[in-house]
């Protein structure tokens, strides 16, 4: 029997069905690597802000995902796809056709 790929989606107890990166709650973690120079001023601003770096994270990403104009919540997600659905945008109503001579 093969060992797992790298990357594979499964965890270190590979029958456990849980995918690597996520979190027991259901969060995902990542791992991510911040030059010293970034990293010293995010710990400033958490310390001034009295944030966590993970409150400082999930706001700019939050932020991130705005601007590009992404939904942020499942609530959000639901009423874009709602709204990306033609069948849901207006019909134009049918009625008498004027006649052009």
């Amino acid at each position: 029997m093969s060992s797992p790929a790298r990357g594979s989606e499964r965890g270190p107890g590979r029958g456990s069905g849980r995918r690597r990166g996520w979190g027991a709650d259901g969060s995902v973690r990542k791992r991510i690597a911040f030059d010293a120079e970034t990293w010293h001023a995010l710990h400033q601003l958490a310390l001034d802000s009295m944030k966590s770096l993970q409150e400082l994270a999930e706001e700019a990403f939050r932020d991130l995902l705005k601007k590009h104009g992404r939904p942020t919540t499942v609530k959000e997600m639901l009423r874009a796809s709602l709204r990306s659905t033609p069948a849901n945008d207006a019909q134009p109503r049918r009625g008498k056709r004027e006649r052009t001579p």
